[in-house]
């Protein structure tokens, strides 16, 4: 299993699959499963049952997990997604950043 390059909260951009090119935030990592859960990618519809807050049913859209391998980290500087390089710095700590324009994603 390989060291996943992507936090919470990280800014995706998916490079396979039906949403490919689309950009989403991270809001929840599976590391052990190595899937992630990005906000407005992979959609599907659930139907839902008639209740008190839903009198009349309906199907609502909900995001479903995806592969980590399916995304890579979206650069602001480059506009597009990137590999990352590990930089240990003696007073952050290790940082991560862009292989291309150095950008740090890491405070």
């Amino acid at each position: 299993m390989s060291i996943a390059r992507i936090k919470k909260n990280d800014t995706v951009i998916a490079v396979a699959g039906v949403d490919c090119g689309k950009k989403g935030k991270v809001l929840y990592m599976q590391p052990a499963k190595q899937r992630v859960l990005v906000e407005g990618l992979n959609l599907r519809k659930k139907a839902l049952r008639k209740s008190e807050e839903n009198p009349q049913g309906g199907i609502a859209e909900k995001e479903n997990s995806i592969a980590i391998s399916n995304v890579m980290l979206f650069c602001p500087k480059c506009d597009k997604g990137v590999k990352i390089t590990n930089e240990h710095d003696e007073a952050k700590g290790a940082l991560r950043k862009c292989r291309v324009c150095s950008h740090s994603f890491d405070g």
